[in-house]
């Protein structure tokens, strides 16, 4: 068995979808739309520029959703994922993710995206394994605005991917070939860990660091 991981805003999604669910919160009126959009707008450009602190945004994205219930929360999230998510799904993206299952990979998504976020979208993938920021939750499954454990965001990756496979009873090292997929050289810890890093759809830092250590660059849809 290979491993094959997905980063997934940018990569198999050509949105962030961290970004487009705050957007999607100030179109139905959930949040203050002028505070929230300038809030969350510095956050996405720290983020494209590899600054970005990921417990001060994750605090931020959090807390929002703790303002409200789950079932709130979930009714938001059937509109978000049908109204943003679904139409920006490409058959390009499917198909690379149907490769990796028909090989018999093992397949994830790795995220800096909160579960809450991103679990309904490796589902619309069909990928059973996520590895993201978990939101810490009433016995309730309200989310109380508290992070549990670390961000999965650069070396984060790393970490979080290997106490993954632990929890299976694996090791990175122990797979003859392990493939992650990325666009961002936020990412570039574990594309460095892993034998066939691709940058994928790659911003320009990516793609200069992809050419400049012969890793492969794949366009898998025009941004």
């Amino acid at each position: 068995m290979n491993l094959a991981l997905f980063d997934l805003d940018h990569t198999l999604l050509p949105i962030d979808s961290d970004y487009e669910w705050g957007q999607f919160l100030c179109r139905i009126g959930a949040v203050d739309p002028v505070a929230f959009t300038a809030r969350n707008a510095e956050f996405f450009a720290q983020y494209q520029n590899g600054t970005l602190n990921p417990v001060e945004y994750l605090e931020f994205a959090l807390g929002t959703l703790a303002r409200f219930t789950r079932a709130e929360l979930d009714a938001w999230h059937g509109r978000f994922m049908n109204e943003v998510i679904r139409p920006a799904m490409r058959d390009e993206a499917r198909e690379l993710v149907d490769k990796h299952r028909r090989a018999g990979d093992l397949v994830a998504i790795i995220t800096a995206t909160n579960r809450f976020v991103t679990g309904p979208i490796a589902r619309a993938f069909n990928i059973e394994h996520l590895v993201a920021p978990e939101p810490e939750l009433t016995a309730d499954g309200d989310v109380t605005g508290r992070l549990v454990g670390n961000p999965t965001f650069g070396a984060g990756k790393v970490a979080g991917t290997e106490a993954w496979l632990a929890s299976l009873g694996k090791r990175l090292d122990e797979f003859e070939r392990s493939t992650f997929y990325s666009d961002s050289q936020n990412d570039i810890p574990l594309l460095s860990v892993v034998t066939h890093p691709v940058a994928t759809n790659p911003n320009a830092t990516l793609a200069s660091h992809a050419r400049a250590q012969g890793w492969p660059i794949l366009q898998l849809f025009a941004q």
